[in-house]
């Protein structure tokens, strides 16, 4: 195995280029353990520590442009307000050594169905940028992921910047382990609400091949939220919308047995976390509207 390690940008598209089975390298917290425990033995690792601009972030008018090395740590400590999921799923993650340590670019990269931040990605609205000696590109979050830990990368490409949606609405993300800490998750939910643009996603995590988003009960929630004028008027959600979303969510998942949990236990507990999930965001959104039209002739 050859240690490859770029002092710039430049230089680590070059040796991605020359190099294209190179295993990129930052945090660790997925590649060594893979190379510990011999389920993987590339020929090249490519260091990216070097590389500072990978560790910073950019907030804009419209988006955050999230360094592919930004530790989780650093998530949750100065982007709560702008990408308040996401800082949610961070806080999740395994320990503290590894927060300061795994990033969301080492997860897109690994694409494991079980990473923490794809849930909150998929909800938020991202767009990977990655980039080559060819050029660079912006990936949508929902093409991103191709198949069990695969991903729409080309083999000479790599992980520049997530650019995140920030957040118009509120947020929420659940996660459901074996324990409170240290865990991969058995099944993982993110949700966004999106009140400027009148719409809702989601995220599931560790319940389907790939992290996917449950479409249809997205267009179910949008089509009652818009036909009850709850967007306008904040009323309370009625039981039968919170349960009818819960069970589409629930549909959306394709989960399998394994030594974590049953197929039937994810399904049941996307539908759980799901149905939580949109009780604590609409209620956060009540208040907020409701703060917003005080003392409003």
């Amino acid at each position: 195995m050859e240690f490859l390690r770029p002092a710039d940008w430049g230089e680590a598209l070059a040796a991605k280029a020359a190099h294209p089975t190179a295993v990129p390298i930052a945090g660790g917290t997925d590649v060594m353990v893979e190379i510990n425990f011999d389920h993987r033995r590339p020929g090249y690792l490519l260091d990216l520590n070097r590389i500072a601009e990978l560790r910073e972030w950019e907030v804009g008018e419209d988006a955050v442009r999230l360094g592919a090395s930004v530790p989780y740590a650093r998530i949750m400590e100065g982007l709560r307000r702008e990408l308040p999921g996401l800082a949610l799923a961070s806080h999740t993650v395994a320990s503290p050594q590894i927060r300061n340590r795994g990033s969301v670019g080492g997860n897109l990269g690994t694409a494991s169905p079980a990473g923490d931040s794809h849930p909150a990605l998929l909800a938020a609205g991202a767009e990977v940028e990655v980039e080559s000696v060819r050029g660079s590109r912006l990936i949508p979050i929902d093409a991103f992921y191709t198949g069990v830990k695969r991903n729409a990368l080309a083999p000479d490409e790599l992980i520049r910047a997530v650019h995140v949606t920030k957040a118009d609405g509120p947020q929420q993300y659940s996660k459901v382990g074996t324990r409170n800490a240290m865990v991969i998750a058995v099944c993982a939910f993110g949700l966004a609400l999106h009140p400027d643009g009148r719409t809702v996603r989601t995220g599931i995590g560790s319940a389907a091949p790939t992290p996917v988003r449950a479409k249809a009960a997205e267009e179910f929630l949008n089509a009652a939220l818009e036909e009850g004028g709850f967007w306008d008027n904040g009323r309370t959600l009625t039981p039968s919308v919170a349960k009818r979303f819960a069970e589409l969510c629930a549909g959306a998942a394709n989960p399998i047995d394994d030594v974590r949990g049953t197929a039937s236990y994810r399904k049941h507990a996307v539908g759980i976390m799901a149905r939580r999930a949109l009780g604590w965001t609409w209620e956060s959104y009540r208040r907020g509207t409701s703060r917003g039209t005080e003392g409003v002739a």
